[in-house]
């Protein structure tokens, strides 16, 4: 099982009081979303227990026809949001990466998938992996057309702390966390993984690129071999009536 390494934020080693996230995380770079993952039979079910959990309900956000997933959105404050996706029976869900992680953390019993970093210029990021970033995009119910570009499924696949980064190719009201009314917000995430190992990748090991997400680090066993046990575990959420942990 992972022990507590105590908490803090990303890039820190000491520990400190609760805050929650605010914008003006780095030039360019945010807490975007959490994604929990399950299998489709339990797909309605754990939207609407998370949405009682959370006292806010979640809307359908369609489907993601390049990954063969579909997922339903809420909303938070200061610029998240937080999705419960799932496989869908498709070609697509074995030939892509996010739909192979998907499905993988829902064979395994469903639970968190992973967090997303925003990212105002993705291009850095694909000069630093040497590959283009993957396009997305789903069509909301209401007949929106959402677009994004996004690197790191692969490092996701085999290393589930490692988050994967988004650039979107929308406008800011048409992002999934726009209509928030503030009473939902990430508080703290829990993650079994190596601090130093995620700054690397994010291609900040001397600076905390999201100063105000703050992380309760576990240390897994064996994080090489318990691909179950690493990654983000437990999301804490500040509530209108009061914390709500979900892991």
């Amino acid at each position: 099982m992972p022990t507590p390494r105590g908490g803090a934020a990303l890039g820190r080693s000491e520990g400190g009081a609760v805050n929650t996230p605010r914008t003006g995380y780095g030039p360019g770079v945010r807490l975007d979303h959490v994604s929990y993952a399950v299998g489709i039979d339990e797909f309605p079910s754990t939207v609407s227990r998370l949405g009682a959990l959370l006292g806010a309900p979640f809307t359908d956000g369609g489907v993601h026809p390049r990954y063969g997933t579909r997922n339903a959105v809420l909303p938070l404050a200061h610029g998240c949001y937080v999705e419960v996706v799932t496989p869908l029976d498709h070609p697509s869900t074995d030939a892509m990466p996010f739909g192979r992680a998907v499905r993988r953390r829902a064979e395994l019993g469903g639970g968190w998938l992973g967090w997303v970093v925003g990212v105002d210029d993705i291009t850095t990021f694909e000069k630093r992996l040497g590959r283009p970033s993957a396009e997305g995009h789903r069509r909301r119910p209401d007949g929106v057309l959402l677009e994004w570009r996004q690197i790191g499924l692969l490092e996701l696949l085999d290393d589930p702390q490692i988050p994967y980064l988004i650039e979107w190719r929308c406008p800011p009201a048409q992002h999934p966390s726009a209509g928030s009314d503030g009473q939902v917000a990430i508080d703290r995430l829990e993650i079994s993984g190596r601090r130093a190992q995620i700054l690397a990748w994010l291609g900040t090991p001397e600076v905390d690129p999201l100063p105000q997400v703050h992380v309760n680090w576990l240390e897994p066993a064996d994080l090489e071999a318990a691909y179950d046990e690493a990654g983000l575990v437990a999301v804490d959420f500040a509530t209108a009536h009061g914390p709500v942990r979900i892991d």
